[in-house]
């Protein structure tokens, strides 16, 4: 079957709602196994948990916070001990996102925006590669934002994070390939999920009068994008972004 993750292990970190949710279904329903992630929300996670193993995908969750050594190390100490060494990795985890001018962000912000979307996809890297490298297979997909290709402001913080995610995926695709490892980003458009239920309508409106496809996306476009970066088809293709977006980004 085209596109399937069977013998496959993946973990999804920030897998208990939203984009995800969405991502770990979908390799769990393409075969692998998959070990999802929280860190909040305990009743929110088990229920997600219960509904993939109901789709009869073979998966744990694991409550760990991914920005630290200590989190990343017990996900992997978990996954390995109950699904086997994983080779596919999407960090997934994120934060409040607020949008502020420059001179309401102070450095503590930024630090939290470095250590979502620079420390947490590099620790959770550094951790699994021994791994991928032996075995000659892997794949790393980063999820970043449109927000770095359309220059959104005001939105410095989170703008700069994404970007430094992009340009570490970019160098660590060169540096894997020999290996047989991927690096791809895929980079969403505004998908409302459940975090974005009190964001007031006339923005979510001005915003959908943007997208050129006429339709809002949904957690699946980005799903869809991911399985196939996971994919055995996608092993020629390697330090690529592509927007999910509805034609936002056309270039």
């Amino acid at each position: 079957m085209p596109f399937s993750l069977a013998n496959h292990v993946a973990i999804v970190t920030g897998s208990s709602t939203g984009l995800g949710k969405a991502i770990a279904m979908t390799f769990g329903k393409a075969g692998a196994k998959v070990a999802l992630n929280y860190f909040n929300n305990q009743p929110r996670a088990e229920k997600t948990l219960a509904e993939l193993k109901q789709a009869g995908i073979n998966c744990i969750m694991v409550r760990c916070d991914v920005t630290t050594p200590e989190g990343v190390e017990l996900l992997y100490q978990e996954t390995e001990a109950k699904l086997g060494k994983p080779d596919i990795l999407v960090p997934n985890a994120t934060c409040a996102q607020p949008l502020l001018p420059i001179e309401e962000y102070d450095w503590k912000f930024h630090q939290e925006m470095v250590d979502f979307f620079i420390k947490s996809p590099y620790l959770l890297a550094r951790r699994g590669l021994a791994h991928m490298k032996k075995q000659k297979w892997g794949r790393i997909i980063n999820i970043t934002s449109e927000v770095y290709h359309r220059a959104v402001a005001p939105f410095s913080a989170y703008v700069a994070a994404k970007g430094g995610q992009t340009g570490w995926s970019r160098s660590m695709s060169r540096e894997l390939a020999p290996f047989g490892i991927t690096v791809n980003v895929v980079a969403p458009g505004w998908i409302p999920v459940e975090r974005h239920d009190k964001v007031p309508q006339e923005e979510k409106y001005a915003y959908f009068r943007l997208i050129p496809a006429g339709r809002w996306g949904v957690p699946m476009d980005v799903a869809w994008a991911c399985l196939y970066f996971a994919s055995e088809e996608a092993s020629f293709i390697t330090g690529q972004t592509l927007c999910v977006n509805g034609g936002m980004t056309p270039w």
